[in-house]
């Protein structure tokens, strides 16, 4: 299931209420100019016209033509890249009308970078991170051959401390693929909440990586938090050679 069904309730309407069954009908202004924006094939001249018109509309549907672009490359490389950053620019500029369309295009994109750092320019805080733990949550802990909108979700929530943050972010402690288990531990820290000890130890006793060890034990060391004295020798025994427990249970690195 992608993260676009979550945004449909079960009668098919999506966030705002609307009916989301059906493809809503572009409005003809940026139908007129949204084949030569979002087309490789376009003359260079005739896509840049395009999307410069799109960009002065500050509609959803101007944004979703503006989103196609970013679908594909050109060359030159300098040339792509201003093309991009006119239609990010245009995309913000639509405001809350952008949301929508880039929450489609977030559910079937090979790399939600660009969705967060259009939410990032959009959102206060703690709307931006509500936004992402929704996204989130359309992600379970098993294998999957294409995890990267997945790992991007979780190393920008690196970045927040929100109290919801901890809990969204646990089940990834345990997840199959290795990056997904690093981010989560890193994001988890950064909460600070003493609660996530328990959970943390569990991921250390049974972690084959030893990058993420070294990732559990850094965060130990960084905010103190004292290791249960019943798990102290058997913490011991998987921490990183640098790393030991004290006779007070705290992690400490040696050098």
């Amino acid at each position: 299931m992608g993260l676009f069904d979550l945004f449909k309730g079960k009668s098919g309407k999506d966030a705002s209420g609307k009916d989301g069954g059906d493809k809503k009908p572009r409005s003809n202004a940026a139908a007129k100019y949204a084949e030569a924006a979002g087309s490789k094939r376009a003359q260079a001249y005739d896509r840049q016209e395009a999307i410069a018109e799109l960009c002065k509309m500050r509609s959803a549907d101007a944004v979703e033509a503006l989103l196609k672009r970013f679908t594909f490359a050109t060359d030159p490389s300098i040339t792509d890249q201003e093309e991009k950053e006119a239609c990010f620019e245009g995309i913000v500029a639509a405001g809350r009308e952008a949301l929508e369309p880039v929450r489609v295009f977030a559910a079937k994109a090979e790399s939600v970078a660009l969705p967060m750092r259009v939410l990032k320019e959009l959102l206060p805080e703690d709307e931006l991170v509500a936004e992402l733990l929704i996204w989130l949550k359309r992600w379970d802990t098993e294998y999957a051959k294409f995890i990267d909108p997945k790992l991007q979700m979780l190393q920008m929530l690196e970045e927040y401390s929100h109290p919801d943050v901890r809990e969204a972010v646990e089940p990834f402690l345990q997840d199959v693929n290795e990056p997904a288990r690093f981010y989560a531990v890193a994001a988890t820290f950064k909460q600070k909440d003493p609660s996530a000890i328990g959970p943390l130890l569990t991921l250390l006793l049974d972690e084959e990586s030893v990058r993420v060890r070294a990732k559990v034990a850094d965060g130990f060391v960084a905010l103190r938090w004292e290791v249960p004295e019943e798990q102290r020798d058997a913490v011991r025994k998987v921490l990183p050679p640098a790393y030991t427990v004290d006779g007070e249970g705290h992690v400490t690195k040696r050098g």
